[in-house]
């Protein structure tokens, strides 16, 4: 099991944007749909949501995210 790093809500939407643009896949935010500080990151079709863009990720969450947008931890070395 690879070690995943704790990164702000900011940098984890900041490398998503990045992956998408090497991969010529769509992203964008969805401010409107999220409670609160939340909002929806969409990777393509998939999404996920990021609860604070200012607050740290935890390792298993920020895991569930990759998953759930179909990536590979590898990507966020």
């Amino acid at each position: 099991m690879s070690y995943i790093p704790v990164m702000k809500g900011r940098e984890f939407i900041e490398r998503i944007s990045e992956i998408g643009r090497e991969r010529g896949v769509p992203v964008r935010i969805d401010t409107k749909r999220g409670k609160g500080s939340h909002v929806t990151l969409y990777y393509g079709s998939r999404f996920t949501i990021v609860k604070d863009r200012r607050k740290d990720i935890g390792p298993g969450l920020l895991s569930s995210m990759i998953r759930q947008l179909g990536l590979d931890r590898r990507d966020f070395h």
